[in-house]
């Protein structure tokens, strides 16, 4: 799901009515992309040029600008003339030019000067497919453009991919893209993703050929795409050694559908997988020095449970963590950290500054993190001062645990409930949702399972103890709004309590919480 053409359809959504400025009425009617300026670098050549945020850039020596890749590709040399759009609406030519190393000046408003290429596929598995009716229209965006996966990081099928697109990635040396691989069967793909999947192998294979780099990913369906034929996918990929890693990720689905009802949410369900990419990953730390192929976090916390840091893989076999955003080395990234924290001394002295004031910090996660982060805590200086607020996201349902997804619905409640023990279960989570549009019925509705740590270890401040409540930012997206559109301010108009946005990180939110807790100043 990409993140520009959402800040573009909101865009659009929001100004409705609006009057529209000469320059933007312009770029409007043109006949190719308009980069549209954003702001403009003081006494650089752009500056110099006479370009105010509102103008738009048409061309760079005759050739269009499509995104932000074309302007970095056309605009290399130190001269070079630029097609713009005017704040007046006029069009024209100008030529620029600048010292060597320097900016040309010019920030653009996103990525993408066109539209967005989508999505011609029909995964069984879309999680797109499965969002609640009235979630907002940039969430549900089918992107499948190569040029978001090179640079935000999204996979891409490259069923949609012309002649024209592969030869501009090679030119251009788009490189590496994140590829949605899945399977290798031709028929077991065209069942998964639709009656394109050739058509994306057979561009990966040109792609390949031509030097261009790939990071693949797998979704792993129970019965589906695993056991056998996840290892014929394996080995596919490995002939192929312009695919530089693999990541299997867990099929995910949301109550908000009705064909997936499983994932490998058993032990022995998550430990299969696991064994199965075994031989994969020695034979690839014996011959390319690395594991290649990477299971996500999640089969680790449902094959270990607590013990997940015990058997989570080392730091050194996640290198960089290039897969972090996709679940994969978020975990001993975390344990490290923790670990880090503690052996320093900062965990203590955080303790000690939530005691010195009176408070237990309730550090909001999902149901993912719970069952080894509580007892990490309890064995911890932490103990009784840090206690995790496990939210059950209720708002997409399903199998969603991740504290990434969680939604204002869910945490608000999970909130109330800490703060009042008197709360009758029945009630919590009932009446309308205040956050996704006027009216709206919470997605909590029949909801009356306990938001909080269910570990045995302990879910109450001590007594007398005020509580902390901390938000990790992860939850809320640039314009700090959550999934289900609300702010900061909003949740905490609703749960009636100061709500804290902190960092996901130990070595992060330690000090931050050791600031909230130290008195004012005077």
């Amino acid at each position: 799901m990409a993140i520009y053409p959402g800040k573009e359809i909101e865009r659009d959504a929001a100004c409705v009515g609006c009057a529209v400025a000469p320059a933007e009425a312009a770029a409007a009617v043109w006949e190719g992309p308009a980069a549209r300026i954003v702001a403009v670098d003081p006494e650089s050549p752009a500056d110099d040029a006479g370009f105010e945020p509102g103008c738009y850039l048409t061309s760079v020596d005759g050739e269009p600008l499509r995104d932000i890749i074309d302007w970095r590709w056309l605009s290399a040399d130190d001269v070079i003339t630029v097609g713009y759009i005017d704040l007046d609406g006029e069009a024209g030519e100008v030529e620029l030019e600048r010292d060597p190393g320097e900016d040309w000046g010019f920030a653009f408003d996103g990525v993408l000067f066109d539209r967005v290429k989508l999505c011609r596929n029909a995964c069984i598995f879309c999680f797109m497919r499965q969002l609640p009716d009235d979630a907002r229209a940039s969430l549900s965006l089918r992107d499948d453009d190569f040029r978001l996966s090179f640079l935000s990081g999204t996979f891409v099928t490259l069923t949609n991919l012309k002649p024209a697109d592969e030869a501009r990635i090679i030119e251009q040396r788009i490189s590496p893209l994140r590829v949605s691989l899945h399977a290798s069967d031709p028929d077991l793909r065209r069942r998964m993703i639709g009656r394109h999947a050739q058509h994306g192998l057979d561009a990966l294979d040109r792609l390949l050929a031509a030097g261009i780099e790939a990071h693949a990913q797998i979704v792993l369906m129970p019965g589906i795409n695993d056991g056998d034929a996840l290892r014929e996918t394996l080995e596919w990929a490995w002939q192929r050694p312009g695919i530089n890693g693999i990541g299997i990720v867990p099929l995910g689905f949301t109550k908000h559908q009705t064909d997936l009802h499983e994932s490998f949410t058993t032990p022995e369900a998550a430990r299969g997988v696991i064994e199965v990419i075994r031989p994969f990953q020695e034979r690839a730390r014996a011959e390319r020095g690395t594991p290649w192929v990477f299971a996500a976090d999640e089969f680790y916390v449902n094959a270990y449970g607590v013990d997940t840091p015990e058997h989570i893989p080392p730091a050194s076999d996640y290198g960089d963590y290039e897969m972090f955003e996709d679940g994969i080395g978020i975990v001993r990234s975390y344990v490290d950290e923790f670990n880090e924290a503690v052996e320093s001394g900062l965990a203590e002295r955080t303790a000690e500054a939530l005691k010195a004031a009176g408070l237990t910090a309730r550090y909001v996660i999902g149901e993912a993190m719970q069952p080894f982060l509580d007892a990490m805590i309890a064995a911890s200086p932490l103990a009784g001062r840090l206690i995790p607020l496990t939210v059950k996201n209720d708002y997409f349902g399903g199998n969603v645990n991740v504290t990434g997804l969680l939604c204002a619905c869910d945490i608000v409640r999970a909130v109330q409930a800490a703060i009042s023990s008197s709360l009758p279960s029945d009630s919590v989570g009932q009446g309308p949702c205040p956050f996704r549009g006027k009216g709206m019925a919470l997605a909590l509705r029949g909801g009356s399972e306990d938001c909080l740590s269910e570990s045995g270890y302990p879910v109450a401040p001590p007594p007398g103890d005020s509580q902390l409540f901390l938000l990790p930012k992860v939850i809320l997206n640039d314009d700090g709004v959550t999934l289900d559109d609300a702010t900061v301010q909003d949740m905490e108009t609703e749960a009636g309590v100061p709500l804290h946005v902190v960092s996901c990180n130990p070595l992060d939110f330690l000090p931050e919480i050791i600031a909230l807790a130290a008195p004012p100043a005077l």
